[in-house]
């Protein structure tokens, strides 16, 4: 498995997120559509991003009773793209009926990881609004491992905690995650964050990084340090 820097296009519309990659005349990153760009756009911008030759991850984790997102994955699956995701608060009936519906006749499917916890969710916020009196780590984890039992590929965490999933679920057992602002940044909406040569030194797969590269004066100089940091040290 070898590691990546995704792009998070987040972006209101077509037009912004295709200038954006028209920045880049050398590189092909691998990017994410999330939920405001997919809901204003629909699939055919994933279609379009993907004829480009970007990798894509679709994220908009899904969370709903087995059956509807078993039948959202089938619809799903007929997209080209290359990792999709959901939360893995669903239960672990929910992520294999999702793997159900995701696999096509021929056997192929797209990467499929679980939401453990989002990153802007503090052990302090997750006790008093969720009721969840575990330890965070504690509740990663075994998100993380119910997420393993249902046959996903792996999961969305903070790169804090990316080393110990490895460590319970094994090297194999795929990390992505957001929370990755450079040092001399800012951390915006984010509680549990690092840099993405911390990252790379923790244990992280895949890094999922936005307003520092999408917002910077260079994006595509932003995305190299990124790559320079998190891939090639």
């Amino acid at each position: 498995m070898g590691k990546d820097v995704i792009i998070a296009c987040d972006f209101k519309g077509k037009k912004e997120a295709l200038d954006f990659l028209d920045l880049f005349t050398e590189e092909k990153p691998f990017v994410k559509i999330g939920m405001e760009l997919f809901y204003a756009e629909g699939p055919e911008i994933v279609r379009e991003i993907k004829a480009r030759g970007h990798k894509i991850f679709l994220d908009l984790k899904l969370h709903d009773i087995p059956n509807t997102v078993m039948k959202a994955m089938k619809v799903l699956s007929r997209l080209d793209v290359d990792m999709c995701n959901l939360h893995a608060g669903g239960t672990v009936a929910m992520m294999e009926a999702a793997i159900e519906g995701l696999t096509r006749e021929d056997g192929t499917r797209p990467m499929l990881i679980a939401v453990t916890q989002l990153t802007s969710t503090s052990e302090e916020r997750m006790k008093s609004d969720l009721l969840i009196d575990k330890p965070l780590d504690e509740v990663v984890m075994h998100y993380a491992e119910c997420a393993k039992k249902a046959g996903l590929d792996g999961v969305v965490c903070s790169p804090l905690e990316a080393g110990k999933v490895h460590e319970v679920c094994g090297a194999d057992f795929c990390t992505v995650t957001p929370g990755v602002r450079f040092a001399d940044g800012d951390i915006g909406d984010q509680v549990r964050v690092t840099t993405p040569a911390k990252a790379n030194e923790i244990g992280s797969d895949y890094i999922v990084v936005g307003r520092p590269i999408t917002a910077a004066e260079d994006p595509v100089a932003a995305y190299r340090r990124c790559v320079a940091e998190f891939v090639t040290k």
